[in-house]
């Protein structure tokens, strides 16, 4: 099966699979004549059951070490998987827990209470100053719960108090990530940007993963802020996304910037400069449009550019034919 044909029966998006088989996960064990993944039955079954595994809430890296490792045992794993689960749980009761006492007016003695009490307090404040300041607060060897900040960008509007929280949330102690990954699941278009911006400053491949599926979002910013991060990260799933970033303005230096940098190699360089040229072909492309396609080109290595821009030295629109050809005859200088 194709990678399409899969993305299909399986409901795992196409640019899901790719990272997947980024990661070594899931690997198609095929290629047809033409270059394309190409799925065997026994790599579907693998499919299914790293999602089912997903679905029980291990990690891409947990799921990857219980595949690969031959003495993990069905009974093992469903062993761990209740001892993190009740892990997790005895760290929320813990939240819980400190909470009540703050709710009992028992913070002496309890530093870490204090500074919680300080945070709450501050973030439900009118005044954004204040909010961001208690944020910004020092702690003082006291180590804010992340899921008590995720949930405060989450639900913060201003966006200056929202850059603080996230900055304090890369600071904090726990796990962030599901409540932020909530968040980018929320019907509320707000919510699902506040939690694609903080989902993009965090590390891992959990976090990569959220940002992938956050390709594919109904809202142009969420899939913005995804494709960018993607970008600075190196991944190839966020290619189409940051050639639609740099036909539609406003982002394009950055998208292109990005795409350059993802060109290092020559294959990848040739499915990039194929993407760029099917969006100047197209005929809803405007003339702006395609300049900035154009523009995007010249951050591509010389040896997939330079057909690409002889061709677009004759292109009807003058300003792509001028940029084209600039490039070319700097080149030519060069060369001499």
């Amino acid at each position: 099966m194709l990678i399409g044909d899969v993305a299909r029966r399986s409901g795992v998006s196409t640019r899901m699979l790719r990272h997947y088989d980024a990661l070594g996960l899931v690997r198609p064990t095929g290629r047809t004549s033409g270059g394309y993944r190409e799925y065997s039955d026994e790599d579907a079954r693998r499919l299914f059951q790293v999602e089912s595994l997903r679905s029980l809430g291990l990690s891409l890296r947990q799921i990857t070490q219980a595949l690969q490792d031959p003495t993990c045992t069905p009974a093992g794993l469903v062993s761990d998987l209740i001892r993190w689960t009740e892990e997790r749980l005895d760290r929320e009761r813990q939240l819980l827990d400190r909470l009540r006492t703050v709710a009992a007016s028992a913070p002496t003695g309890w530093p870490d209470v204090l500074r919680i009490t300080e945070l709450i307090t501050g973030l439900n404040s009118p005044s954004a100053a204040l909010r961001q300041q208690s944020a910004l607060a020092p702690a003082e060897e006291v180590r804010v719960p992340a899921e008590l900040l995720a949930g405060a960008v989450l639900a913060e509007a201003d966006p200056n108090v929202a850059g603080a929280l996230r900055w304090a949330l890369g600071r904090a102690d726990g796990e962030a990530l599901a409540t932020l990954t909530s968040g980018v699941h929320s019907t509320n278009v707000d919510i699902r940007r506040r939690a694609i911006q903080a989902v993009a400053e965090l590390a891992g491949d959990e976090a990569t993963a959220v940002l992938v599926d956050a390709l594919d979002d109904p809202d142009p910013t969420v899939r913005r802020h995804a494709a960018l991060a993607l970008g600075a990260q190196g991944e190839v799933a966020a290619v189409p996304a940051l050639v639609d970033l740099v036909a539609e303005g406003g982002h394009d230096v950055e998208a292109a910037e990005h795409l350059g940098a993802l060109s290092d190699d020559l294959a990848r360089a040739e499915q990039i400069v194929s993407a760029l040229s099917d969006e100047l072909a197209a005929p809803t492309a405007d003339s702006a449009a395609r300049s900035r396609l154009t523009q995007a080109i010249l951050e591509l290595p010389r040896t997939v550019a330079q057909p690409v821009l002889r061709r677009l030295s004759r292109d009807d629109d003058p300003v792509v034919a001028w940029t084209a050809a600039a490039y070319l005859e700097d080149e030519d200088a060069t060369s001499r």
